[in-house]
């Protein structure tokens, strides 16, 4: 059986969602402990409870502990079929984080997984957002032979979420490594700004414009789409992403949200600044997809590389987790500036 003491390294939530992850790949017995330790609310949050009993779902496990609070779980799974699955959050949650915690199980499955999403957050706080997911994270897991995507059927918000979303997952053979080591010439920055129910306000359009002015400002034109959405009248907000590609492959992202009392020129500016602060650095990936990319280049076999600007807790804590269950080895060392994470072969 898989022991894993929650408290380690971050003593987050990204803990769980890996362990979890690969203990369904394995199909290997999981007793997790100290759940979210050093976290203000310590133990399973309703978000982290639903992508337990989602992956659960997904590999016909027997879970023990799978309560809200508790911080501690037993894990047991079986086979991944796929299939078509439904989850419900039933608050603002995190509807990419349950989408992080699951992918790395579908692409094992033996047929294509379609997991319908309700009633959660798609744009939240302490979360990537939703079209981050769509347009950073996914394209790149992508290069790596994963056939994977996500609709939106309604955007979701702090504090209400009854956000809403498909992730539908192509079974995959093999991974393919990863190789991204050359930032080159920069090719393009695109990005999408979302408002829901704030057209009124001009809401996607002055968080693009702020960004836009931000950017143009050091040189930089940016191509944003603004998108005016009305899927969820219950919860009006806001997002933005933004991403850079450059011709040696390097993809870039940053977003914000929408929050009240903060302007929407704050919102597009607040990306703009991170997008700008990963550009300068000539890093290949950004600092959240490091650490997103880390199970999958685990899992692939051969040596893959890329360069981030920073080391993350979460970098630090998947590496950590990657090594413990699966017996591969990381290298991570500072190169002009850059951190050089490498998955030895």
């Amino acid at each position: 059986m898989i022991e894993i003491d929650g408290s380690r390294k971050s003593g987050s939530g990204t803990i769980l969602r890996l362990s979890v992850a690969l203990s369904s790949i394995l199909g290997q017995p999981l007793h997790i402990y100290n759940i979210r330790q050093n976290r203000p609310q310590p133990g399973l949050r309703p978000q982290h409870l639903e992508a337990v009993l989602t992956a659960a779902k997904l590999c016909e496990a027997k879970v023990e502990g799978a309560v809200l609070n508790s911080r501690e779980l037993w894990f047991k799974p079986k086979r991944v079929i796929g299939g078509k699955f439904e989850a419900e959050i039933g608050t603002a949650g995190s509807i990419p984080m349950l989408i992080m915690t699951v992918l790395p199980i579908c692409i094992f499955a033996e047929n294509t997984v379609q997991l319908h999403v309700l009633k959660g957050g798609t744009d939240v706080s302490h979360s990537p957002t939703i079209n981050y997911m769509r347009q950073v994270f996914l394209p790149v897991l992508k290069r790596m032979g994963i056939n994977a995507n996500i609709t939106v059927h309604k955007y979701g918000y702090y504090p209400k979420g009854m956000g809403e979303a498909t992730l539908t997952v192509e079974p995959c053979k093999e991974l393919k490594p990863l190789h991204m080591e050359e930032f080159g010439t920069l090719k393009a920055i695109k990005g999408i700004s979302v408002c829901t129910f704030l057209a009124d306000r001009r809401v996607a359009e002055r968080q693009a414009t702020a960004a836009n002015n931000y950017l143009r400002e050091r040189g930089l034109a940016a191509q944003i789409q603004t998108l005016n959405d009305r899927s969820n009248p219950l919860q009006k907000g806001s997002s933005i992403v933004l991403w850079a590609e450059t011709e040696k492959g390097a993809l870039l992202g940053a977003d914000a949200i929408g929050e009240l009392r903060k302007t929407s020129e704050t919102v597009g500016v607040e990306a703009a600044e991170k997008l700008y602060a990963e550009i300068s650095s000539r890093a290949t990936v950004d600092v959240h997809l490091a650490d997103m990319l880390i199970p999958y280049v685990a899992l692939a076999r051969g040596r893959s590389a890329y360069l981030a600007r920073a080391l993350s807790d979460h970098l630090e804590t998947n590496i950590w987790l990657a090594e413990t269950l699966l017996g591969v080895k990381f290298k991570v060392e500072k190169v002009n500036g850059l951190y050089k994470i490498e998955k030895v072969d």
